[in-house]
């Protein structure tokens, strides 16, 4: 999947939080703890690892926003460190069941937070990919759903959010 009309839009929102809320600071671990924050929120969502509970994981389109809502970080990283020439979306196999790609992804993304270099980067995209595909999502899903979800973080912006 190519990522840079998504790394362009993802500019383009940044460039417009940064000017409405004067942002004038470098951000980078703020972003890394939020996309840890959304890591979580869509564990939640997914309640892979909710071993002591009968309820069933949300629904598709809750954990779908959930997961874009990472991907929104993991790009706006990515801008920061100057990786945003990254062209297709990088894979590799990945073992484990959900649990585990989580854990193998909170560690991923953390290690980039550390040591913000392109493979500690590109490691957190193939993760993130991973779990995409334990979860069904497609290109054509994950991109709908971005768009869908950058216009509503520019409304939230236009609103006082």
């Amino acid at each position: 999947m190519n990522l840079q009309k998504l790394f362009t839009m993802q500019q383009q929102l940044d460039a417009f939080i940064e000017e409405t809320q004067h942002i004038t600071k470098d951000v980078f671990r703020e972003k890394g703890l939020a996309l840890l924050v959304e890591l979580g929120e869509l564990a939640n969502e997914t309640r892979c690892f909710k071993f002591w509970s009968t309820k069933g994981p949300s629904e598709r389109s809750i954990i779908l926003e959930e997961f874009v809502d990472s991907i929104h970080f993991l790009l706006s990283l990515g801008i920061k460190k100057g990786f945003d020439d990254l062209e297709e979306w990088p894979t590799a196999k990945r073992e484990g069941d959900m649990t585990d790609l989580f854990i193998q992804t909170e560690a991923a993304v953390l290690n980039f937070i550390q040591k913000p270099e392109r493979a500690q980067y590109e490691e957190a995209w193939i993760l993130y990919g991973a779990l995409a595909e334990a979860l069904d999502f497609t290109a054509q899903d994950i991109v709908g759903a971005y768009i869908a979800k950058n216009e509503k973080n520019y409304e939230r912006q236009r609103n006082g959010y």
